[in-house]
């Protein structure tokens, strides 16, 4: 089988991209041209075989534009504004050229929805919705005798989530649908992270992802619950070195989770698991390094440009053939965000 080569560049450090009005919604997707597609061909990579983390396939020509498309979306589809500096009287800093200052202080702290929806199918969505997260300190509601009103409450939370984002009040998820067909429909659902430009090594990946009937600490693809392939639900990562991307499935995450909910007795399996990809720095697959290492798993080298997560994946993907994923919590760094950019 024939190894895959590029001829891509690598994206430049000082490559600046036009800013736009904060928005809590945003209609296209960088990634996603390009890269939906890309995503369920991987998939058929590591179906046909992966070797010591190496991507092998036949498909050239037609990989390498979608590749390229994705890189050239990356570096025109404006990103996230930056918070602005402001003096202690509140006014916004300004350089010596009158240009607004951003704030140096402001660290990743927002995952924000994003549909890739060009031919307006109306067939996935991304959204931060109230109720869906995994809850890490919360509470239940008991009946009255008579079931006509509450009685009082009781601790209740998640082990599987044994910390989260200290700013969500609403035990907020992030619900990722992508209905119908996965190469067939050129549409995706997913996020851009918000702030991670900077970063100069990346130490931690991550996010928590509903799951039920789990029944080991080490099994991140039980039957139920939320789709998790290789492809999606992903972090596409732009740096000022190469483009990499990290599927749920693969490359293998440390899956840390708990017996279940605390209060509960005996406890229940636990609903979610805790999906982390840990190194100094982390491992993925490059997509534009030199061959022969191209699409094998590297060190993520270079200053962060962007992250985004992407599902791209349909109903007619298995082993689950779900189409839907609910995650929460998105680490980088250490660093969760676990609520939509409107709370907080």
């Amino acid at each position: 089988m024939k190894r895959l080569t590029l001829n891509i560049r690598s994206p430049k450090s000082g490559r600046k991209n036009p800013r736009k009005k904060a928005s809590t919604r945003i209609v296209w997707m960088a990634p996603a041209l390009g890269v939906s597609t890309l995503a369920v061909l991987l998939i058929l990579f590591f179906t046909a075989g992966t070797s010591r983390g190496q991507v092998t396939t036949t498909a050239t020509n037609s990989l390498a534009n979608l590749l390229q498309m994705g890189l050239t979306i990356f570096n025109t589809i404006p990103e996230p504004p930056d918070a602005l500096l402001l003096d202690a009287s509140g006014n916004v800093v300004l350089d010596a050229s009158g240009n607004p200052v951003s704030d140096p202080n402001e660290g990743f702290h927002a995952v924000i929805p994003q549909d890739f929806d060009p031919g307006h199918t109306n067939l996935v969505e991304a959204k931060w919705l109230d109720g869906l997260g995994c809850v890490t300190s919360g509470f239940v509601a008991t009946a009255n005798a008579s079931f006509t009103g509450v009685a009082g409450t009781m601790p209740y939370h998640d082990l599987g989530c044994p910390s989260g984002d200290p700013k969500d009040m609403k035990n907020e998820g992030f619900l990722l649908v992508k209905t119908g067909p996965s190469v067939a429909n050129f549409a995706s659902a997913g996020a851009e992270l918000k702030k991670v430009r900077g970063i100069t090594m990346l130490t931690e990946l991550g996010f928590d992802i509903r799951k039920s009937g789990v029944s080991g600490t080490s099994d991140n693809q039980p039957p139920l619950g939320s789709h998790c392939g290789a492809g999606a639900p992903r972090f596409n990562i732009l740096t000022t070195t190469n483009f990499y991307f990290l599927g749920c499935a693969s490359p293998p995450a440390v899956v840390t989770t708990g017996p279940g909910s605390a209060e509960a007795t005996p406890p229940p399996p636990p609903d979610w698991l805790r999906l982390r990809w840990s190194g100094s720095p982390v491992m993925a697959f490059c997509a534009t390094c030199p061959f022969p290492t191209t699409f094998t798993l590297q060190p993520i080298t270079g200053t962060v440009l962007r992250i985004q997560i992407v599902f791209d994946e349909g109903s007619d993907t298995g082993g689950d053939f779900f189409g839907a994923a609910i995650i929460d919590n998105v680490d980088v760094n250490g660093t969760l965000v676990g609520r939509g950019p409107d709370e907080g």
